[in-house]
């Protein structure tokens, strides 16, 4: 049975399959249009705008992929009572994604990120956000909300963002229940923002992430990944201190590193046609990886799943999600 047939079968079995997300979701703005001066104002350009939209951003878009891709998501997240937090949780729903686990006060402020786009390149980007410190009781209404709903996922995603919902405290809190639950557990890490976990089914730093997770310098990589020590030396490292079952360290535009324990590395090419953005291509891959895990694949039929649902988003603009029939797709351009 070829590759592309057992995919389509795990692809298939993804709707029986719910994960819960937590971490830091947010709302991503696009305001689109062209160009056609220079301000007299100041040496910028002026873009005349013809479309505005929004979308699930950060650890939402995470969920977002989950659902697109024909799985069930529960997100978990702190949002303002703000009009951003509503626009946000109005978008999750209706994308068919389960917001009950989101906690919303109005002490919290919905982290919403700008982009203007002028023929299809960022011009700028306007971020609004909080201070990243959460009070006491709201945190502790957030793991209750999370605590309550792990016995009805099949595993949870630690989505880190750096925007203050991912902390050693909560990890330390949520990863011994989800262990005690029987779940897997993911992680999707932040550069600079160090955590430790008792254990990981699953973990996808890129190459830099991974590095300075693994406190390794960065070394260039040959054509063949699977032939750089500096790289294995990084997963060992990792592998060892997340205690991971599988680690999935994304290369860019030289595809992915694979090691799982009690196999040797595996290294898959990318399958981008094109390359218009890579916003989000990390939450694609780690939320087709958990999804292909929980559906029963192997480690290395899941990362060949996310391989090319990760070719399929980074041909799109802006941060967008997977859906399942791009992805189901994808397997005819092999």
């Amino acid at each position: 049975m070829t590759d592309m047939v057992q995919a389509k079968e795990v692809i298939a079995r993804f709707p029986s399959c719910r994960l819960l997300v937590i971490g830091d979701a947010m709302l991503d703005r696009y305001v689109s249009g062209f160009v056609e001066r220079i301000s007299p104002e100041a040496p910028v350009p002026v873009v005349r705008v013809e479309h505005e939209d929004a979308r699930p951003g950060g650890a939402a878009n995470v969920a977002l992929n989950i659902q697109a891709m024909g799985g069930n998501a529960v997100m978990a997240a702190l949002i303002g009572r703000d009009s951003a937090g509503e626009d946000l949780l109005g978008l999750l729903s209706s994308s068919g994604i389960d917001v009950s686990a989101c906690e919303q006060d109005k002490r919290l402020t919905t982290t919403v990120k700008t982009r203007v786009l002028a023929d299809r390149q960022q011009v700028v980007r306007v971020d609004r956000e909080g201070q990243g410190v959460v009070e006491d009781d709201i945190l502790a209404a957030f793991c209750q909300g999370i605590t309550d709903r792990l016995d009805s996922v099949q595993g949870a995603i630690f989505e880190d963002y750096g925007k203050g919902v991912i902390t050693q405290a909560l990890v330390d809190d949520l990863a011994v229940r989800g262990q005690a639950a029987g779940i897997m557990l993911g992680y999707d890490p932040k550069q600079n923002h160090h955590l430790s976990f008792p254990s990981l089914t699953l973990a996808t730093p890129n190459y830099m992430e991974a590095c300075d997770a693994a406190t390794l310098p960065i070394a260039s990589l040959p054509d063949d990944p699977l032939k750089s020590d500096a790289l294995g030396a990084v997963a060992k490292r990792l592998q060892s201190r997340w205690n991971c079952e599988h680690l999935m360290i994304t290369l860019g535009p030289s595809g992915m590193y694979l090691a799982s324990q009690g196999l040797g590395p595996i290294h898959m090419a990318t399958q981008a046609r094109a390359v218009y953005d890579v916003s989000g291509a990390g939450d694609t891959v780690i939320a087709a990886t958990m999804l292909s895990l929980a559906a029963g694949a192997d480690p290395e039929l899941a990362a060949y799943i996310a391989n090319h649902a990760a070719g399929v988003v980074v041909a799109k603009v802006g941060t967008a999600p997977c859906t399942r029939d791009e992805l189901l797709d994808s397997f005819a351009s092999e």
